[in-house]
């Protein structure tokens, strides 16, 4: 297991209110983590750096260029 102090930053796009409606990341020497801010006690998504950014790309782009996933 990897070690490292997590400092989460929250979405700028956190929504109104107390803010929690949104994720947020903390990026490690090799790993990013990801977590629901509405439930931090949770578990946590763990990407490798590098894969990190492809997937946020898949998250953006529109549903026609996503494919279908069987």
């Amino acid at each position: 297991m990897e070690y490292w102090k997590v400092d989460w930053k929250k979405s700028s796009f956190s929504g109104g209110g107390q803010g929690d409606a949104c994720v947020e990341i903390a990026e490690g020497p090799t790993h990013i983590r990801v977590r629901d801010s509405k439930a931090p006690a949770r578990a946590t998504l763990t990407f490798a750096a590098q894969a990190f950014t492809p997937f946020i790309d898949a998250l953006k782009a529109p549903a026609a260029d996503a494919g279908s996933v069987e």
